[in-house]
């Protein structure tokens, strides 16, 4: 009878579970070292470009989880709140850190993983970035309005600016172009990134890993959301920073 009763209150346990309502993530969060994210829900959009800037053309592609990203980049007060230096060429705790290399990248998302007690920190995608700096369709490959939005040759003055003092984009994203070129996950391939159309990853060997967005420092092409650049995983350019996403 006991046994049958015990049975009976797990099975009404798990209908109760099944369909209770699974609850969306926060829109919004900020951890411990003042990094503030926003929540990116899973969606399809148009990645590439066929104009003659691009290397790749369009397709759609879909990203079928969401992911937290970073409304910033890495400031320099944040990464050396992780690793102890700064080994920014411009100075300022407002600024994004720069020349960092992609290496050194993966080392800071270990140690703030571990100040974090996480494991979900990590860089964006290749894909994962352009569709957050497109806002999935709402913000023009190359913006109308640049010098709203991105520090740039014509108004950089020759050095990065504190982050988040432009327009922000649809999503509430700031700097995605301009200010510094971010590092990816991906390795680079000229057309890895449509190796799949549902969750692209990239290549899983290479020799070169993916720059985005256009650094304070080049021309407007570079601006563009379908843009994407190459350099080698242990560069490090004053024109070099990144952003972090989180896994849910």
């Amino acid at each position: 009878m006991l046994k049958w009763m015990a049975l009976l209150l797990c099975a009404v346990a798990a209908a109760q579970t099944a369909g209770r309502r699974i609850e969306a993530p926060p829109r919004t969060f900020t951890n411990s070292i003042r990094m503030r994210f926003v929540w990116i829900d899973p969606g399809s959009f148009q990645m590439g470009s066929d104009d003659k800037w691009s290397r790749t053309p369009a397709r759609t592609i879909t990203l079928s989880e969401g992911y937290y990203l970073q409304t910033t980049d890495v400031t320099q007060a944040q990464w050396e709140a992780v690793m102890g230096t700064n080994p920014s060429h411009f100075k300022g705790p407002d600024r994004p850190v720069e020349k960092v290399s992609w290496d050194d990248v993966q080392e800071f998302l270990g140690k703030l993983n571990a100040r974090e007690k996480d494991t979900r920190y990590r860089l964006p995608t290749e894909a994962e970035w352009e569709y957050a700096c497109r806002a999935g369709g709402q913000e023009p490959d190359l913006a109308p309005n640049l010098d709203e939005v991105a520090w740039s040759p014509r108004n950089s003055g020759g050095q990065t600016h504190p982050v988040g003092q432009k327009k922000p984009n649809a999503w509430g994203l700031y700097d995605m172009r301009g200010n510094v070129e971010q590092w990816v996950s991906g390795w680079y391939e000229e057309t890895a990134y449509y190796g799949r159309r549902i969750d692209p990853q990239g290549p899983g060997s290479g020799d070169a890993r993916v720059v985005r967005g256009g650094p304070w420092c080049v021309g407007e092409e570079c601006f563009r959301c379908a843009a994407r650049e190459k350099s080698s995983p242990g560069y490090r350019s004053d024109g070099f920073g990144f952003r972090c996403a989180r896994t849910f």
